[in-house]
């Protein structure tokens, strides 16, 4: 692998690459968000996956932070029918922009975007 995990002196969770870049605010952060990805995997109708320059264009008017992740490079958002992953850690990390990557995950009712 081109980096390695780490925990940062605050109990950040991260990688270490080219230079360190935490993930999440914690280890809970970084578990939350791929049990949010395996869960709305499952559940999502449809899923994107956007990387590069157009993760910045994505427009989340409307949605708003799942608090759960931890996010502080790679954030999950939830609107009203759809999850957004965004994953700018590792493209931070290895100054490779290229690497930034979005997965929209469509079609999910109550149940896929809270899963109770």
């Amino acid at each position: 692998m081109a980096y390695a995990f780490m925990l940062g002196p605050a109990g950040e969770f991260g990688i270490h690459g080219n230079h360190w870049t935490p993930l999440h605010a914690g280890v809970e952060g970084w578990v939350e968000s791929l049990a949010l990805a395996g869960h709305a995997t499952l559940w999502a109708k449809s899923i994107t996956k956007i990387t590069g320059d157009a993760v910045e264009t994505l427009d989340l008017t409307g949605y708003e932070r799942v608090p759960e992740i931890q996010g502080i490079t790679d954030n999950w958002w939830r609107g009203a029918d759809s999850l957004i992953a965004i994953y700018r850690g590792e493209a931070d990390c290895l100054a490779a922009p290229q690497c930034r990557t979005a997965h929209i995950y469509a079609g999910l009712d109550d149940w896929g975007l809270n899963g109770g």
